[in-house]
């Protein structure tokens, strides 16, 4: 037979079985009866769901009539007891913290373009007096807030830890009604007594210091239980035999993440506690930057580094793929990925279709329980499963009867359209 007609018969097959499939019942178990229609991509995950610490979180977006949205949340394996090493996304929230306190000082005449400068004082600190990768050369929050929110840079995230201090972090999250343990910078190996010290800082604009801050102490940290996984870990190049200890490492819970992202997506429809006091300008910054790509950000110079890609820190719907995204396809969202744990905590949305939902998810892919090793199998079972989870929601999403269409045009925004190849000529001719 010829292979384009059995091609063509396979996917009038595929059809058909997908049109008598009986309609699934919206209730607890959606999450895992539509991962069951998907043998094939998810059989394994949902086997081992605890082996690799799954979490998923999908919220519904329902729009009236006037475009208020009211919001329906479907959990599978969801334990916000259970410890998982957030990585990178404790970001957003010091994003927001940085943004927030920039807003309590505007007396002194700082916003979050004003230049700041860092001054290490106390052991394993750096100081910092330029940004080259800022149009400036100056560094500045919103240029750390940039970089964090378009790549995930840990060293800008380390900045906004200084400008923060490890005690107010915590203490202004925990009255916020977030359950959050943040409590070292990210890939600086300091003892905790360091990490307890921030470094001095001030600002300064057209010579005119307008606020210094000293360095910050935190001389009460709160005990944890301790938090032990794995049968091993790597120290110095050597194999310890014994669990690796995260009790002194980040925590932040995926509930957690999905109502900050809410919070700021949102912020209306949270109680006012658990609301960030940030301009309405600094609301659609973070929001146009959470979603710009690395390809459409000429400062830094994202655009012209073969390392960053469209997909580069959206790990739900697109993995690793490197090809383009759609251009309707736009999704707003904080990644990690550390110690074998990959999480996305993303609000996806497609103009052309009218989709908008929210979909958080971790996965544990620390297979030989071993940490530090750089064994872990990302590739194999973590872009997959993100790539195929985001996937599905979409698709579901999709074929999903609104009876409002949603308004979308609050997050549309106008990314700056980079030509590489005049960057590149430019280079060439420097």
């Amino acid at each position: 037979m010829n292979v384009r007609v059995v091609t063509v018969m396979s996917l009038i097959l595929s059809s058909i079985l997908s049109a008598c499939q009986p309609q699934l019942r919206e209730d607890k178990n959606l999450l895992v009866n539509l991962m069951k229609r998907q043998p094939n991509q998810f059989r394994e995950y949902l086997n081992k769901k605890d082996t690799l610490e799954i979490q998923i979180i999908y919220t519904r977006i329902i729009r009236d009539a006037t475009n208020k949205p009211t919001f329906k949340s479907f959990y599978f394996n969801v334990d916000s007891n259970r410890y998982f090493y957030p990585a990178s996304t404790v970001k957003l929230p010091m994003v927001l913290l940085a943004l927030e306190k920039l807003n309590h000082l505007k007396e002194t005449g700082i916003d979050k373009y004003t230049p700041i400068f860092h001054d290490s004082v106390y052991s394993g600190q750096l100081s910092v007096k330029k940004d080259t990768t800022a149009e400036s050369g100056l560094p500045s929050i919103a240029h750390y807030a940039k970089k964090i929110l378009i790549v995930s840079d840990n060293d800008a995230h380390n900045r906004l830890y200084e400008f923060l201090g490890q005690r107010s972090a915590n203490e202004i999250l925990a009255n916020k009604g977030y359950h959050l343990r943040l409590l070292h910078r990210l890939e600086r190996a300091l003892s905790p007594d360091q990490n307890r010290h921030t470094e001095a800082l001030h600002f300064v604009r057209n010579d005119t210091l307008l606020f210094q801050q000293p360095m910050l102490s935190n001389d009460s940290i709160p005990m944890h239980s301790k938090v032990l996984k794995g049968i091993g870990f790597i120290k110095k190049d050597s194999l310890v035999n014994q669990p690796f200890d995260f009790s002194y490492k980040n925590f932040y819970s995926l509930v957690d993440q999905q109502k900050i992202l809410r919070s700021i997506i949102f912020p209306e429809t949270v109680p006012v506690i658990n609301r960030f006091d940030l301009t309405e300008d600094d609301r659609q910054f973070v929001l146009k930057h959470m979603s710009q790509l690395p390809t459409e950000t000429r400062y830094p110079n994202y655009a012209l580094d073969s390392t960053y890609y469209d997909a580069y820190c959206k790990f739900l719907m697109y993995g690793e793929d490197k090809e383009p995204i759609p251009a309707n396809i736009r999704i707003f969202n904080k990644v990690g990925d550390a110690y074998g744990y990959l999480i996305d905590n993303a609000y996806i949305v497609d103009f052309k279709n009218g989709v908008e939902f929210m979909l958080s998810a971790v996965i544990a892919t620390n297979t030989d329980g071993i940490y530090n090793d750089g064994k872990y199998e990302y590739k194999k079972l973590g872009y997959p499963f993100m790539k195929n989870l985001g996937q599905l929601v979409y698709n579901y999403e999709l074929k999903r009867k609104k009876k409002y269409k949603p308004d979308l045009s609050s997050v549309k925004f106008d990314y700056p359209i980079v030509d590489t190849k005049t960057l590149n000529s430019n280079n060439i001719n420097k």
